[in-house]
């Protein structure tokens, strides 16, 4: 622990205990999550819960996700110094702060703005460069920097969006909580060197609903 970095062991610990020792093994996804400062990325009244083995709330109906789930997920990418990746929902931006550590560029959909304006400032406050926060509908991804070699979607979708898979390169790696709005599949969508497209389910997951064309609709609304 430093005066500049209060939860360096905190952080350190989460990454040990709560990742590694329950199988995340890439070596460069370890690094980033001990490198990002995830209470950036938090409510400052929760920073000291930031490293607990649990998502929290940050605003607008939305959360952080569990330490654990955003390891998984982000190891299941699979991605290269070189990649370009979406990931559809911004959240807080921590998803995003770890993907720039591990990809050349990022593109990040978020649909309700205030959440993409506060994003922006905790990647900021962070220090990290190399994300794009641009708000819209991610269930239609971003065509304009298309195709990506990842896509990480990150809210509950009933079924992953076609554009998604469209915009995703040959070789490129999508992953998604599938499901109903309660329960969902974690599933990986890989697309081969022709065009092929396999899927894989890694375990069930909870996050909140992705709202959009492709995805859930408002609740209230037809």
């Amino acid at each position: 622990m430093t005066d500049a970095d209060p939860y360096m062991r905190e952080r350190y610990d989460m990454v040990e205990h709560q990742i590694q020792a329950r199988g995340v093994s890439d070596p460069r996804v370890l690094a980033a999550m001990r490198k990002v400062p995830r209470h950036l990325f938090v409510p400052p009244p929760l920073a000291r819960a930031a490293y607990q083995d649990r998502p929290l709330p940050i605003g607008e109906g939305q959360t952080i996700s569990q330490p654990y789930i955003v390891a998984v997920m982000t190891e299941l990418l699979e991605l290269k110094p070189s990649d370009r990746v979406l990931e559809v929902g911004t959240g807080s931006g921590y998803q995003a702060a770890l993907l720039a550590e591990l990809a050349d560029r990022v593109i990040s959909v978020e649909r309700l703005p205030g959440v993409a304006e506060q994003a922006r400032e905790n990647l900021a406050r962070a220090g990290i460069t190399g994300v794009r926060v641009i708000v819209g509908d991610g269930t239609e991804g971003y065509l304009e920097e298309a195709p990506y070699d990842g896509i990480v979607v990150t809210a509950a979708t009933p079924a992953v969006p076609e554009p998604l898979i469209e915009q995703l390169a040959e070789g490129g790696r999508l992953v998604a909580p599938v499901g109903s709005r309660d329960m969902q599949d974690l599933v990986k969508v890989v697309k081969s060197r022709d065009g092929q497209v396999s899927r894989f389910t890694f375990g069930g997951v909870c996050f909140v609903p992705l709202i959009g064309r492709y995805g859930w609709k408002e609740e209230g609304f037809p």
